[in-house]
């Protein structure tokens, strides 16, 4: 089997694993890459997971990032470069290649190899099942149980394979982890009788330094917005529920009131491919084109400057696990106005302004009163006690982790 494997940024011979760190054997996890373009939420998730680890874990863990041949150079290049993080791209993780073994042998052979092979101590599998039969430790993340929640969102299959899959985890004996007490909740009303070891793991985000160098005032010129515009920097799903967003510019309009909104993320939804077009279309037809700006799918620095320095965020989606945009304002203070989900008040303490998912009239009047208490551009620093919640979600995966692997915990672990 050969592979392509990269250290912190530095290629290294194919098929050779890198040493263990140095002063301990760190624990070695084994991750699978998440596309960004599929799914930006889960590419930021992990990414900010390594940073979190490398920053207030140093030497505890060695993750490795296992990709496929065909995955994409630049997404990788990032947590490549991120300490402590190995990226090894082999066949066996193009697609789905091993899943049938996996359903029918018990184990993904491929994928087994290469962990052997890479010395690995522990499996956090996302989106993939290794087997039941897989000789190491594994820990589920099951970050939502929307297809349970909202099953008109998908279609049959896709329901079915996201049900068969979260089942055969739970099944296999897998440590389940979960990101609010919210989902826990769900978990528990959906799967009353699942015996396994659950764990709420809450995400919290540091934006990387490097990103903040950028400046907001230039990026807001280069995609021609005015000072004062609001954030929505989701993907086009329908469960994100743009279609409100447009609705309520649409009622702002008719009083009068010029409000715009930034967005961006990718138009891609394998599941419903024609949604963007359904959406810009409603924007075209009622004139909308200078309130509702959509600006594609944009480079992580440009996400953090147009958040630093928007009036608020907005998040009116219809169902989250544990929002990653949520956290990102949380990291800088920005005023945020979001769907009225448990989710949203579990991560913001009641701090933030809600609306209900079909209610544009109570959006549009959120957006209205905050748009007349802005006051020019303001451009927001990281929040400064931002560093304990990073930590602490460093230190609570870290306790999954081991609690997974059957050694002590010394730090308490939700549920």
């Amino acid at each position: 089997m050969q592979e392509a494997q990269f250290a912190n940024g530095r290629g290294s011979d194919a098929g050779q694993a890198a040493g263990p760190v140095t002063g301990g054997a760190p624990m070695r996890v084994a991750f699978t890459h998440i596309s960004r373009r599929r799914w930006a939420g889960g590419y930021n998730y992990q990414s900010n997971l390594f940073a979190a680890l490398a920053r207030f874990r140093p030497g505890e863990f060695a993750p490795t990032l296992f990709a496929g041949k065909r995955d994409d150079a630049d997404e990788l290049a990032g947590p490549a470069a991120i300490a402590g993080v190995e990226v090894v791209q082999s066949a066996a993780f193009d697609g789905q290649a091993g899943l049938i073994e996996a359903l029918t042998l018990g184990i993904d052979r491929t994928a087994a190899e290469a962990f052997r092979a890479h010395r690995i101590d522990a499996v956090f599998e996302s989106a993939r099942f290794f087997g039941w039969r897989l000789p190491r430790p594994a820990v589920a993340w099951i970050p939502d149980l929307q297809h349970l929640a909202l099953p008109h969102m998908f279609t049959t299959a896709g329901r079915w394979r996201r049900e068969i899959g979260f089942r055969v985890q739970m099944a296999s004996g897998r440590t389940i982890m979960l990101s609010s007490e919210s989902a826990h909740r769900d978990f528990r009303t959906y799967y009353p009788r699942a015996g396994n070891d659950v764990c709420v793991v809450r995400f919290a985000t540091q934006p990387p330094a490097a990103f903040l160098n950028t400046d907001p005032s230039e990026v807001i010129a280069t995609y021609g917005l005015p000072e004062s515009y609001f954030y929505l920097p989701n993907q086009f799903y329908r469960h994100k529920n743009h279609q409100l967003v447009v609705d309520a510019l649409t009622i702002l309009k008719e009083r009068g009131a010029n409000v715009v909104v930034c967005a961006s993320g990718s138009t891609e939804d394998r599941r419903e491919p024609g949604y963007y077009e359904q959406v810009n279309a409603q924007v075209r037809e009622r004139g909308l084109d200078a309130h509702f700006r959509h600006v594609g799918t944009i480079p992580l620095s440009h996400v953090y400057a147009l958040l630093r320095a928007s009036t608020a965020l907005i998040n009116p989606s219809r169902f989250e696990g544990w929002s990653t945009t949520v956290e990102e304002a949380k990291s800088f203070g920005v005023p945020m106005i979001l769907s009225d989900l448990d989710v949203h008040k579990e991560q913001t303490d009641g701090a933030a302004r809600y609306f209900g998912v079909n209610d544009p009239v109570a959006l549009a009047d959120h957006l209205m009163q905050v748009s007349q208490q802005a006051r020019g551009l303001v451009v927001r620093n990281v929040v400064p006690h931002q560093d304990d919640s990073v930590r602490a979600f460093a230190a609570s995966f870290a306790a999954t982790m081991r609690r997974a692997a059957g050694q002590e915990i010394s730090e308490p672990v939700a549920r």
